[in-house]
């Protein structure tokens, strides 16, 4: 896989040695096992797979490299790049604007825009009137386009399957930054509507099989799906696609039910199930897939709290909060500033949206067991920062440069 140039303060030698013995131990990536750092008091269960997936690196590399090459010249991105508040933040410092929030709320008005302006399109991609106002105002939309690969590649399956008739069905969060860009782009091919979770997706299915009437669609969908959507029509032959960063299992059982639905419905076949619903394949991402599949097997580890350290408002991080909230008490944090003492923490609780203080987190046992993890925007540099603000509270801090030597190592004889 290619090598990206990163800027060093987001890497840590403690994860570089980690990863670079796990990947020398395990070349096939068939072991998804937790990594142990024995602190003796403290010991952290590290997921197999977290951190800067293959098209946040490729979006940094490009802003950064969006600054080194434009000395001088006003440098935007459209919106957060990634859902990272450091990295933007850092991107920030480095004289770049955005146009809009994470909501795609304006900040700067497109038509202020010129033809010496640079512009980076997002990690999650933007829309085709978006990337059409741009190129009429001289803009070049290609050399700064940090769009990841694998959120194209689900352009390009909904592209494939609108061809052969199908409408296209959607398992996105309604507003998140990729799904503003992958609507559009998909609804240009065909009719498309969006399901959120499967209690929407069951109503969609209501009005397939006729239980529904076809009068309440579009109060039922509002601002789900594309202009002249016809319920009635649309819904006859299926392809299933989804954001890229939804949970794995969440995706396959919306599928599942919808080829389950309309096998019943239409008598189909194995034979003749092309006719009404396309042989879809899942169009999650691979560091989507290896995150969550690293957090079930960290689960499994018999541990007293779990921490996922990412954005807010990071969708592949919140489902890695979920899978853990199944089974520990966990919390979700930002950066190690948010462990403030051996007794309170301030973390997010997905639930409510908002920040909360929690004292006594960590049980008075030994040793402690802490399952951690990180999203795929999340630097590894703050995941080591808060190893060793955690080993800090117990005073063993100076056996994190032991333990880089000893992986080190270990990845040399493996």
């Amino acid at each position: 896989m290619k090598q990206f140039d990163v800027p060093v303060f987001y890497r840590s030698p403690l994860i570089s040695a980690i990863k670079k013995y796990r990947k020398a131990q395990d070349k096939m990536k068939r072991d998804f096992t937790p990594t142990l750092l024995d602190f003796g008091p403290l010991q952290i269960y590290l997921a197999r797979h977290f951190g800067f997936c293959y098209g946040v690196e490729n979006a940094i590399e490009i802003a950064f490299r969006a600054v080194e090459e434009n000395p001088g010249k006003r440098i935007f991105l459209l919106s957060e790049m990634i859902h990272n508040p450091r990295v933007n933040e850092d991107l920030v410092t480095q004289g770049i604007r955005f146009l809009q929030d994470t909501h795609g709320k304006v900040i700067i008005p497109l038509d202020t825009l010129t033809s010496d302006d640079i512009v980076l399109i997002p990690a999650f991609g933007t829309t085709l009137a978006i990337e059409d106002q741009l190129r009429k105002k001289g803009i070049d939309v290609i050399n700064y386009n940090t769009t990841c690969p694998f959120v194209e590649k689900v352009w390009n399956r909904a592209g494939q399957i609108a061809k052969k008739g199908y409408s296209i069905v959607i398992h996105c969060k309604p507003g998140h930054e990729e799904t503003r860009a992958t609507f559009p782009h998909s609804a240009a091919g065909a009719p498309a509507v969006i399901v959120n979770d499967m209690e929407e997706a069951i109503r969609l299915g209501e009005y397939i099989t006729g239980a529904r009437d076809f009068s309440g669609f579009a109060e039922d969908f509002k601002g789900k799906f594309s202009d002249d959507f016809d319920p009635e029509k649309d819904l006859r032959r299926i392809g299933i696609v989804n954001q890229t960063t939804m949970l794995a299992s969440d995706t396959q059982a919306i599928a599942d039910y919808f080829k389950s639905l309309m096998i019943r419905h239409y008598h189909l076949t194995d034979q003749t199930i092309a006719e009404h619903f396309a042989d879809t394949r899942d169009t999650l991402c691979y560091a989507t897939n290896d995150n969550q599949t690293a957090v079930s097997g960290m689960l499994t580890t018999n541990a007293d709290i779990a921490i996922v350290v990412g954005g807010y408002n990071s969708s592949n991080t919140s489902h890695l909060v979920e899978l853990c909230e199944e089974l520990l008490p966990t919390y979700f944090i930002a950066n190690e500033n948010m462990i403030l003492s051996k007794t309170e923490i301030l973390h997010y609780d997905l639930h409510t949206k908002t920040e909360q203080l929690t004292s006594g987190y960590l049980p008075e046992k030994d040793p402690v067991k802490i399952l951690l993890t990180s999203g795929a925007s999340c630097p590894d540099a703050i995941v080591e920062n808060i190893i060793q603000k955690l080993s800090v509270q117990y005073g063993v801090e100076k056996k994190i440069a032991l333990l880089v030597n000893e992986f080190e190592q270990q990845a040399i004889s493996e």
